[in-house]
């Protein structure tokens, strides 16, 4: 005897070996054997054998009309004997009610299963429902196997032209579109973004790094509303001539200074800080837009910025016009450069110059600055400055020291990008150049005082703190707080970020609270925007703390980005290239001509400043990777350079926070951290080969 059985759902024959109650001990064609239920058993026949009886089944199967035989069906439930004998006009044969049972049960959509070898025929709507479904997903089957011989044959499928970015970062996986560029992807052995590029989707590797970051961090576009300039308030006109120093592609310029010689001797030194703060309110229109960007986003070559052009255009620092600032003036005592008294006003401020790093750096040096030679704008007030900061910047390394760090190295080599029509230059640029460290320790000092200022009159701000927790990570890590604490890495008791308002939202927040300071004295806790303990000034924190890190992240991913361009420009193609690079950690190295960070796995241990020269066999635009081996290893020429090493790789600076440094606001950015050491990217994290 042989059995047509079910097991799970799978269709099987055998022959029967023996029986033992409700279980039988089949045989299969194959030779195996199985143990089969009674209640699985669908029929129990002699002939045809086992075999025949499953090759004769799958051909009457395949033979059945479906249609048909849902109309023979009816409405009523039936088991396959009765469907059988209406199908075939008389009581169907032992292949035949197979090959039935095998059509019904492969057509859910026909017939639905009640129990053991019975069945009920689908309702017409339901059938018609579902054959309508089919017949669109094969309709559906077909455009894609188009769009699928379009993408192979290079081309875009206009179906997908409106909707490419949304392809590639977030897609809706069930779309045929998306099913289309993943199965070209997989045939052709690439991925969705190089089969973008390779058909026009995507214009550039550029291009699909900056649509990336716009996509998550801009969904909705890098537009400004439209809006209404504020008005500002009646402001006493300062009787100085104020100068600011910037790189020359600066455009939002915050910070100026100038310089009073006083009758009695003395000197007055004034830091200028661009003053939106006076214009923009807490919960204004204009809080909004800034609130929601949270700080400029730099990149070489462009930026996105925090704030409207013509919003900027009223509060920039620039020349020939009386803006709107908020001043900090020192009142020194040249003899010993001791600091009398300190101001904080706001008034209008007459910018004389905005004076280039570009123009200037070449003529002012130490050594000029240190004889009083040379030809340059501002001659006097420089060199008066660059007496006063060395100063400030002794006790601020005497206080970094006191604090158990190491003194700050400040030659380390700093890199500009320009770029210009898809031409990139990168140019190296010593750290703590004189016009840098007259900035940075004019930013710091401010940015202290004002701290001190918010601190002093119980008012809360924003601050930045390195140095309390336990433990070394804890010590190193540079967090955000909303009360005074000390940066131990740049050596002061409080530093409140302050001196960036056009292009941080944090230094808009302390911009408000030092306003309210210097307006209302005592009184200040209580008409200060923020109060203390205001939630909303933590969430700030929060989200510019997670805006920033994305921002700097996407700035290291396009300087990167560009100086792969740099290495194809020199070469005039993406292969094959020597080039000289220093030792930077363990297998880390950087190039000496760009700042292009490579991991060089199993390369031979080299001490720290080591030169080695590199042959670059080939590097990538799209997931910026670099392969490259190494040719030579030689000692390191002298001690400057393990010392240049020794900060950029520092454990002091390890930790701190990846301050990024635009080309348009190096000199800011200098000051507020990378010249003081809180800024120091770790080239391991950079590191993406």
């Amino acid at each position: 005897m042989n059995l047509f059985f079910d097991e799970s759902g799978e269709f099987k024959a055998g022959a029967v070996l023996s029986q033992q109650g409700e279980a039988y001990q089949v045989e299969m064609p194959s030779g195996k054997r199985a143990k089969v239920r009674a209640k699985d058993v669908l029929l129990q026949f002699a002939a045809p054998s086992a075999a025949q009886l499953m090759e004769e089944a799958q051909a009457i199967a395949g033979e059945i009309d479906l249609d048909f035989l849902w109309e023979v069906a009816g409405q009523e439930e039936f088991g396959f004997a009765e469907l059988g004998t209406e199908y075939f006009g008389h009581e169907p044969k032992p292949h035949e009610a197979a090959g039935l049972i095998m059509r019904m049960h492969a057509a859910p959509i026909y017939f639905q299963k009640k129990g053991k070898g019975r069945y009920k025929a689908a309702p017409e709507t339901a059938l018609k429902a579902a054959l309508a479904g089919i017949e669109k997903k094969r309709q559906q089957g077909l455009v894609q196997a188009q769009y699928v011989e379009e993408l192979k044959a290079g081309r875009l499928p206009e179906a997908m032209r409106g909707n490419v970015l949304q392809l590639l970062f977030k897609p809706d996986k069930n779309s045929i579109e998306y099913k289309a560029l993943e199965t070209a992807s997989n045939e052709l052995q690439t991925q969705p973004q190089r089969l973008m590029l390779t058909v026009g989707g995507i214009a550039s590797a550029h291009q699909l790094h900056f649509s990336k970051f716009l996509f998550d961090a801009f969904p909705k576009g890098i537009g400004f509303p439209p809006v209404e300039l504020p008005n500002l308030p009646e402001l006493p006109l300062a009787e100085v001539q104020a100068f600011s120093i910037d790189d020359v592609t600066t455009t939002e310029i915050d910070d100026a200074m100038s310089v009073t010689r006083l009758p009695d001797g003395k000197v007055r030194v004034g830091i200028h800080i661009a003053a939106p703060g006076l214009g923009i309110k807490r919960g204004d229109a204009l809080d909004a837009i800034a609130r929601q960007r949270l700080s400029t986003v730099y990149m070489p070559g462009d930026k996105i910025t925090m704030l409207p052009d013509e919003l900027v255009e009223i509060f920039t620092l620039g020349e020939g016009r009386a803006c709107p600032a908020l001043s900090l003036y020192a009142t020194l005592d040249p003899s010993d450069w001791s600091l009398i008294s300190t101001e904080t006003r706001a008034e209008r401020v007459p910018i004389a110059a905005n004076l280039r790093h570009n123009d200037l750096d070449a003529l002012v040096t130490e050594e000029s600055l240190e004889a009083g030679t040379g030809d340059y704008p501002y001659k006097d007030d420089l060199v008066l400055l660059w007496q006063w900061v060395q100063l400030l910047e002794k006790g601020r390394m005497a206080k970094r020291e006191a604090f158990g760090l190491r003194p700050e190295q400040n030659n380390r080599v700093d890199f500009n990008f320009y770029v210009e029509d898809e031409v990139v230059t990168i140019l190296r640029r010593k750290r703590g150049a004189p016009l840098d460290k007259i900035v940075a320790e004019l930013a710091i000092f401010a940015n202290s005082t004002w701290g001190k200022l918010l601190h002093d009159h119980g008012v809360p701000g924003i601050y930045r703190s390195q140095g309390a927790g336990n433990g070394w990570a804890a010590k190193m890590q540079v967090r955000m707080v909303t009360h005074a604490a000390p940066h131990q890495g740049l050596g002061v008791d409080q530093y409140a970020w302050s001196t960036s308002p056009l292009r941080r939202y944090t230094d808009l927040v302390n911009q408000w609270q030092i306003l309210a300071c210097a307006e209302h004295g005592v009184t200040a806790p209580l008409v200060a925007p923020f109060k203390q303990r205001d939630a909303d000034l933590f969430a700030i924190v929060s989200a510019f703390d997670a805006a920033y890190s994305s921002y700097a992240a996407f700035q290291s991913d396009m300087e990167r980005y560009w100086c792969l361009r740099w290495l194809a420009q020199e070469k005039g193609d993406a292969s094959g290239m020597q080039v000289e690079a220093v030792v930077l950690k363990d297998e880390i190295v950087r190039l000496t001509d760009i700042p292009l960070v490579i991991r060089m796995p199993g390369m031979p241990q080299a001490a720290r400043g080591a030169q080695v020269r590199l042959d670059l066999l080939r590097w990538d635009e799209v997931d910026l990777s670099v392969e490259a081996r190494v040719l030579d290893i030689q000692q390191a020429d002298s001690e400057a350079v393990a010392e240049e090493l020794d900060e950029e790789m520092s454990d002091d600076l390890l930790e701190a926070d990846a301050e990024p440094v635009p080309d348009d606001a190096a000199a800011d950015d200098a000051a507020d951290s990378a010249a003081a050491g809180d800024a120091a990217a770790d080239p391991e994290a950079a590191a993406k080969d």
